[in-house]
């Protein structure tokens, strides 16, 4: 891995459940739109590798991390806490504390509501939570703004703009997947990775009037 790919690198830590989605598929198009790549434990379908250590790698490959520890509550079924995105929370943070040449990382912390992590991870209160409130369009404004703010890249778009993107790419997804002969309630990470960087690829090279 060079450096460029390290800089360019944002993992994304969060649940993987069908009501998390329309999130977690915005903020990987806005990490793309933004011009960095989104990485995820889902890239990696290796069963012979544990999955502790494919997500030790991803984030010793990543500059950049947006953990989300917005459903951190209760599970339905077990009745236990998800513990999860903490966990590699403290992972991160661990390896921006102890290797010196991951100093530079950054992180972007969500909550649903803020000040709601109180309840169960205190020793993260000196941090700068970020509230997306379970809307996909601010967490989208969230990510572009952290983004921009770390990365002092003068040409990410603003968050409202790339939001209006992201709608457009939405509305072209079904036919792009009928293209490619996939299922669009079934893109693997890969999958959904692929097409939002070929599509912004695309749109760059003709440009829309809003772009």
């Amino acid at each position: 891995m060079t450096a460029g790919e390290y800089d360019r690198n944002v993992f994304i830590n969060c649940p993987f459940d069908a009501a998390y989605a329309p999130i977690f598929e915005a903020i990987v198009f806005a990490v793309h739109d933004a011009g960095f790549r989104a990485k995820c434990a889902r890239e990696r379908l290796d069963s012979s590798q544990v999955r502790l250590q494919k997500i030790l790698g991803l984030i010793a490959e990543s500059r950049y991390s947006i953990h989300d520890l917005s459903r951190t509550a209760l599970d339905e079924k077990s009745q236990l806490p998800r513990f999860n995105m903490p966990f590699e929370l403290g992972i991160d943070v661990g390896c921006k504390e102890y290797s010196p040449k991951h100093k530079g990382k950054s992180f972007l912390i969500f909550e649903s509501e803020k000040y709601g992590f109180q309840k169960y991870i205190s020793d993260i209160a000196g941090q700068d939570i970020a509230k997306h409130s379970d809307d996909p369009l601010e967490a989208v404004k969230r990510v572009r703004d952290w983004l921009r703010t770390e990365s002092v890249r003068a040409e990410i778009p603003g968050g409202i703009a790339i939001y209006k993107h992201y709608e457009s790419f939405r509305q072209d997804l079904p036919a792009i997947c009928e293209g490619f002969k996939l299922d669009v309630n079934e893109l693997t990470f890969v999958d959904f990775s692929a097409i939002v960087a070929m599509w912004l690829e695309k749109q760059a090279l003709s440009p829309s009037p809003d772009r």
